[in-house]
C-alpha cells in the first residue's frame, strides 16, 4: 500500500511539472512575439525537451519574499502585455490621424436616399445599423450632403416596444431650453454662424421614416462632446450605442490639436470684451471667439495655433483667439473633411430644386436597367463643381418618379432626369442589391472618378473670406500639430 501510494504521488507531481512547464514555454512565446501569439508552431525538440525531461524533485510552493516577488513580476508582465495589445499591433499602428489631400477642394459631392427603406426594416435596432451604415460610407468616401427624400412609398412605421422618451410626468421636459432653430435647414450663404441640422426636439412614440432616418444620420456626424447638448433623449435614438463611430476629422478627441473645432455657444460671455465663449471639446478650457453669437447655436471655430491646451493648474481657464469661420472653411482651406450636412425633401423633384449650392451641374442616376457602366477602363465623367447621385428604394428610381405627381415624366423616362444613368453592378449575382449596398459600391466606383473631374474653379466663384485667413498662413507643419497622443473623445 505504502508503495502504491508513493508512486500515485510521484506520477501527480510529474504531471503538475510538465503542465507547468509547459505554460511556462508558452508565456515565453507570447512575450518574445510581442504579446501576442504567434501563428507558427513550437519546434520538435522544445516539445520533447519540456515533455520528456521532467524536474528531478517536485517544484515546492513559493512563499515569503520569494511569492511576492513572483507576484509583482506576474503583474507587470500582464500589463506590459496588454500596453503591447492595445498601442500596437504585429503590422503597425493604428492610424492617428485621418489622411488628408492637403490642397483646398471646392467641389461638392451630394447623395440622395429614399427615406421608405427603413421602413423594410423589421425592428428599430435594424434600421438605426442600416442608417449607421450608410452614414459610415458617406464619411469614408467625403460626401458633403446626404438628401433624404420622400419618394411616396413609405410603410408606416410601428413603434416598438419599450421606447423611451423624456416627459414632463417623469421629471423631464418635451423640449430643450437650446431649441429655436428649424429642423434640417441649411446654410446656404455659409455664413460665419452654422446651423448644421439640428434635430426635432419634441419625443415621439410614433416616428416617420424619412425623419427617424433624417435624425440618426445627424446623430452620427454630430461629435460626441456635443450630443448631449444637441440631442436629447428621442425613442429614434433609442439603439444609438449599436452605431459604428464615424472617427470623422471633426470628430476631435480630447488632446488633438486641430485647426477647427466644431462647438456649441455658452451663455457665459468673456469678461474683456463681451464676445462669447464656446464649448469645443477641451476638457475645462472654454474658447474665447472674436464675435457674440445666440447661445446654444452650433459653430465651426478656427483656433490660434500658438495657444496652448493645457489647464496649468487654472481650471476653466479661456483660451483666446477662436475666430468663428464657415463650416466649409476646413475643406477650402486643405481639403480636410469636414463631416456633411441633411436635408429633408418632399420629393424627388424636391431634391434637384431646393439645392442649396444653387444647381447640381453634374447629376447621377442609380438603376439595375443603367445604360453606362462605370467598369469600362475608358469611361470618364464629365467636368463638375456640385455632383448628386441619387438611390432609389426597393422598387427603384422609376417606381419614385412615377409616385410624384409633381412631374409629369413617366417612370420608363427616368433617365432624362440624369445626365447619367448608370448601372453600378452590371453583373450581379442576387436579384436585388440593398440600398446601403448600392452606396457603398456607387461610391467606391464613383470616388477616383469624381476626384479627377472636378472643373477649375472661376475666378468669381472663389471665396475670398475663406481663401486665406489671417491666423492660418501662421500655422506650422501638420506634422507638429498631431504630436500629441490621441485621448478618448469626451461625451
Amino acid at each position: 500500500m505504502m508503495s502504491a501510494d508513493l508512486v500515485a504521488e510521484n506520477t501527480k507531481a510529474s504531471n503538475k511539472d510538465r503542465k507547468e512547464a509547459g505554460r511556462r514555454l508558452k508565456r515565453q512565446r507570447i512575450e518574445e512575439s510581442g504579446g501576442v501569439r504567434p501563428r507558427e508552431p513550437i519546434s520538435s525538440s522544445v516539445n520533447h525537451s519540456a515533455a520528456e525531461e521532467p524536474p528531478s524533485r517536485p517544484s515546492r510552493k513559493p512563499h515569503g519574499r520569494e511569492s511576492l516577488a513572483r507576484q509583482v513580476n506576474t503583474k507587470r508582465s500582464h500589463a506590459s502585455q496588454q500596453r503591447n495589445s492595445m498601442g500596437s499591433h504585429r503590422f503597425g499602428r493604428v492610424m492617428d490621424a485621418v489622411p488628408c489631400r492637403g490642397k483646398p477642394r471646392f467641389s461638392t459631392v451630394s447623395i440622395a436616399i429614399p427615406g421608405s427603406v427603413v421602413s423594410n426594416c423589421q425592428t428599430r435596432e435594424l434600421r438605426t445599423q442600416m442608417v449607421g451604415q450608410l452614414a459610415r460610407a458617406a464619411t469614408i468616401y467625403h460626401v458633403d450632403e446626404i438628401i433624404v427624400f420622400d419618394d411616396k412609398l413609405a410603410k408606416e412605421m410601428k413603434p416598438d416596444r419599450g421606447y423611451y422618451q423624456r416627459s414632463n410626468h417623469h421629471g423631464g421636459s418635451d423640449a430643450s431650453p437650446r431649441s429655436g432653430q428649424k429642423d434640417n435647414q441649411v446654410d446656404k450663404d455659409e455664413s460665419s454662424q452654422s446651423n448644421r441640422d439640428e434635430p426635432s426636439r419634441t419625443p415621439s412614440s410614433r416616428s416617420d421614416p424619412h425623419e427617424f432616418m433624417a435624425r440618426v444620420f445627424q446623430y452620427c456626424e454630430c461629435p460626441q462632446y456635443l450630443r448631449r447638448d444637441f440631442f436629447p433623449m428621442h425613442g429614434d435614438l433609442q439603439y444609438a450605442g449599436l452605431l459604428a463611430p464615424m472617427d470623422a476629422p471633426h470628430h476631435v478627441r480630447v488632446n488633438d490639436r486641430a485647426r477647427f473645432r466644431e462647438g456649441i455657444v455658452l451663455e457665459k460671455t468673456s469678461s474683456t470684451n463681451g464676445n462669447s465663449l464656446v464649448h469645443c471639446g477641451i476638457r475645462g478650457r472654454p474658447v474665447e471667439i472674436d464675435v457674440k453669437l445666440t447661445p446654444g447655436i452650433r459653430c465651426t471655430v478656427q483656433l490660434d495655433p500658438k495657444a496652448s491646451y493645457e489647464t496649468g493648474g487654472k481650471p476653466n481657464s479661456i483660451i483666446r483667439g477662436g475666430k468663428v469661420v464657415s463650416p466649409s472653411a476646413p475643406r477650402k482651406f486643405d481639403g480636410t473633411y469636414w463631416g456633411y450636412t441633411t436635408r429633408l425633401a418632399s420629393s424627388i423633384k424636391a431634391v434637384f430644386d431646393e439645392c442649396p449650392f444653387g444647381v447640381y451641374d453634374l447629376k447621377v442616376g442609380t438603376s439595375e436597367r443603367g445604360s453606362t457602366s462605370l467598369d469600362d477602363g475608358k469611361f470618364r465623367l464629365p467636368s463638375y463643381q456640385h455632383a448628386l447621385i441619387v438611390f432609389g428604394g426597393v422598387a427603384g428610381i422609376e417606381e419614385c418618379v412615377d409616385a410624384d405627381e409633381s412631374l409629369s415624366l413617366p417612370g420608363s423616362q427616368s433617365r432624362k432626369l440624369f445626365d447619367l444613368w448608370v448601372n453600378i453592378c452590371p453583373f450581379q449575382g442576387s436579384r436585388t442589391i440593398r440600398t446601403e449596398e448600392a452606396v457603398l459600391i456607387a461610391l467606391a466606383k464613383l470616388s477616383p472618378l469624381l476626384s479627377t473631374a472636378v472643373s477649375p474653379l472661376r475666378t468669381q466663384d472663389k471665396p475670398t473670406k475663406v481663401a486665406a485667413p489671417p491666423i492660418l498662413q501662421e500655422l506650422p507643419d501638420e506634422d507638429s500639430l498631431s504630436e500629441e497622443s490621441s485621448g478618448s473623445a469626451s461625451d
